[in-house]
């Protein structure tokens, strides 16, 4: 990795943007998402942003060391192709790329949307209150994105 904020960049135009950060809910909108790539042509960039506090440590890390952020960068994307690998590999005829950024989920999902042809997010995540329908990041991103935005209901498909 060049950079820590490179994964920041926009996403190739006219691909299909998800954000995962991990829940059921990001793993039925990705599952979403490769979906609709197929039929469209379109490639999909799966992103997680992170901070220290969310990342996994790395496999180099060690009490008393702090590794660098690009180690923690790629201990979370590791684990964000963990997660989401399976799902893509159920759809081999479409490309996927990941991307592990240092940044909030907001600030992130709506950087590397920019020039997509959509932003596909799942209607809660990890975080907030249980009792909400929809969490405050895919919210916000309905109000900020400059793509469309799909958010994804549990038991709702394409």
């Amino acid at each position: 990795m060049s950079g820590i904020d490179a994964d920041q960049s926009p996403a190739p135009t006219g691909s299909i943007v998800v954000g995962h950060d991990g829940s059921d809910y990001a793993t039925h909108a990705l599952a979403v998402a490769l979906d609709l790539a197929g039929p469209l042509g379109a490639s999909v960039v799966v992103v997680r942003a992170w901070s220290i506090d969310t990342a996994p440590r790395p496999a180099d890390w060690k009490f008393g060391y702090v590794s660098p952020l690009t180690d923690y960068a790629g201990a979370v994307r590791e684990k964000l192709e963990a997660d989401a690998g399976p799902i893509a590999a159920q759809h081999p005829g479409v490309p996927v790329e990941y991307r592990a950024a240092y940044a909030t989920p907001l600030s992130c999902l709506i950087s590397v949307s920019r020039r997509a042809r959509m932003l596909v997010v799942g209607s809660r995540g990890r975080g907030g209150l249980a009792g909400m329908l929809l969490g405050s990041v895919s919210e916000q991103c309905v109000r900020h994105a400059d793509c469309p935005v799909l958010v994804v209901r549990p038991g709702v498909s394409a």
